[in-house]
This record gives C-alpha cells, sequence and structure tokens, in this order.
C-alpha cells in the first residue's frame, strides 16, 4: 500500500473522530440549554429565573440583583427547577414565564384550593363561660390567612437565601423558618392537595 494513501486514510479517520467529538460536544450542549422559566441558584447572585436567551447568554432575572446576563457555558450554578428549551418562544408562552416569575418571588398569594369537606364550613370559638357569645369564622377566610402566612414565610426564606449572609447565620435562620413550618402542619388538614402543605422537620413532624 502507498505510504501517502496511508497516511490520507489515517487522516481522514482522525477527521472523522474529531468531527464526532464535536457534534456528541454539541448535542450536550444543546441538552444542558435552559429554557425560560427555568429556575436556578447563582453562587454571587443568588436565586433567579430564565427570562430570556441569546446567542451565548440567558438572561435572568435575579430576586436581589435584577436583570443578569450569564453565558450559556457557565456551569457553577445550582438548575433548582428545569425547563427545556424551546427554539421559539411566542408571546403567550413569555407571558406565562413572567406570571411564574411573580408567583415564585413575589409575596403574591397563589390561589391554594381548601379541601372539599371544609367548603362553606365554619370555625367555632366557644368560650367557657355560658354568657359570652361564640365567635363564628367561615373555614374558607380562615384559611385565606393560613395560605398568606405560608407564602409571606416562603418569600421570608428566599430573601434569606439570597442575603449576604453567612452560610452559618442563613443556616440558623433556615432552622427557625423549618421549626415554624413545623409548628404549622396542624392546619395541613385543611388544604385539599399535599403540596401546598407545609413541611417542617421531619422529626418533629
Amino acid at each position: 500500500m502507498d505510504l501517502s494513501y496511508t497516511n490520507f486514510v489515517k487522516y481522514v479517520c482522525l477527521l472523522s473522530l474529531h468531527l464526532n467529538l464535536q457534534i456528541l460536544n454539541f448535542i450536550k450542549f444543546m441538552a444542558n440549554i435552559l429554557g425560560i422559566g427555568s429556575r436556578v441558584k447563582h453562587p454571587a447572585f443568588g436565586d433567579g429565573v430564565v427570562i430570556g436567551a441569546e446567542v451565548v447568554a440567558y438572561k435572568v432575572c435575579f430576586i436581589t440583583y435584577g436583570i443578569k446576563s450569564v453565558g450559556k457555558e457557565y456551569s457553577s450554578w445550582e438548575i433548582i427547577d428545569r425547563v427545556e428549551a424551546d427554539d421559539s418562544v411566542s408571546f403567550s408562552e413569555a407571558e406565562k414565564s413572567l406570571i411564574k416569575i411573580l408567583k415564585t418571588w413575589s409575596d403574591i398569594t397563589e390561589i391554594v384550593p381548601l379541601g372539599d369537606k371544609w367548603q362553606k364550613g365554619l370555625m367555632i370559638l366557644k368560650p367557657e363561660d355560658t354568657s359570652l357569645k361564640p365567635k363564628e369564622i367561615p373555614i374558607e377566610t380562615f384559611f385565606h390567612k393560613i395560605v398568606m402566612l405560608r407564602d409571606r414565610l416562603r418569600v421570608m426564606e428566599q430573601r434569606i437565601n439570597a442575603s449576604a449572609l453567612t452560610d452559618e447565620e442563613k443556616v440558623n435562620l433556615q432552622q427557625y423558618i423549618t421549626r415554624i413550618y413545623g409548628s404549622l402542619t396542624t392546619f395541613n388538614v385543611l388544604f385539599r392537595q399535599k403540596e401546598h402543605q407545609f413541611v417542617g422537620d421531619k422529626g418533629t413532624d
């Protein structure tokens, strides 16, 4: 076999291997692309949500630092909730993403359904003294207050995590919040869906 032909074959094999590696890297890169609405935790900027994507960077809205551009190849952040990327994003999808951001990072109370058996029910506070009139509170009204309290605690938790406090201080405050959640698990019976309930320390629930 001619030596130049052998070198040519080797060159073609090496070129093919190189192209295959490039294709695999591209596939891997595309698989890691974040879609609009993905939630991330940046080591410097804290918690954020992807609100846009350009050729080489994401636009991320961070709760504390506002909108920042972060390169698509950046890998030091934690992906909290991945949303699959779509080549074309319609206005309605962008609108849904904005609603998701508002629900996640603001203190806007989401719609949380009351358990069916409590619908139109009453909570009666009856004093031991029979001369005093009992107090009747619609369970739905009381439940709404509980949901508001839960959402305010979640916002507080997010802001603590995004603050400039030390890790030790954040852990200490997080433990207090977890204990508060644990104290409120009594009211979980009011929630229709388990995913909306309070979750405290597993050892004390």
